[in-house]
């Protein structure tokens, strides 16, 4: 299975890819794409629906794994960070791509095995698990592959829900 993870900020959205095989994880691709704050909003969004369009084409992921938007004090921060999501989600909607939303301490749990854990240490298991060089140079990309992993870990689980859901 291929699972894209998307990292949504307006001013840098991550992607990672990542594909399990057999219960090992591999790394496909991984970046961020970056828009700057001279260009208007909507076109922003657009860059970023199209990198990820094209991105999504490449690879033909089987699921999108995003993570739930949190409250910030930064409310248009806060609402910058919604509207790319909401377009990474559009992508894979169009798409035909199912989307998981999971809470930051789920990634971390998912990665670490402990829901507090910090930035460097999520990296430095996103290397282990990878089996990469080194640890992803952008934070963005980063936990976007963070959140791929925690869905392939998931998944079992949630296929086990959906089974037994009436």
């Amino acid at each position: 299975m291929l699972v894209l993870g998307v990292d949504s900020g307006l001013a840098n959205t991550g992607y990672g890819f990542v594909r399990s095989v057999e219960s090992k994880f591999e790394m496909v691709d991984s970046g961020n794409i970056q828009t700057t704050a001279k260009i208007p909003s909507p076109e922003r969004l657009k860059i970023i629906s199209d990198t990820l369009d094209r991105l999504v084409e490449q690879h033909q992921p089987q699921a999108l794994a995003i993570e739930e938007l949190f409250f910030s004090k930064n409310v248009t921060s806060a609402l910058a960070v919604g509207e790319a999501r909401g377009v990474a989600k559009l992508v894979a909607a169009n798409q035909g791509i199912p989307v998981f939303d999971y809470k930051p301490a789920e990634v971390k749990m998912a990665i670490v095995g402990y829901g507090a854990a910090t930035k460097r240490q999520i990296q430095e298991m996103i290397k282990v698990v990878l089996n990469l060089d080194s640890i992803p140079q952008s934070d963005h990309a980063a936990d976007a592959l963070a959140l791929s992993i925690c869905h392939l870990r998931s998944r079992k689980y949630i296929e086990l829900q959906e089974k037994h859901t009436i």
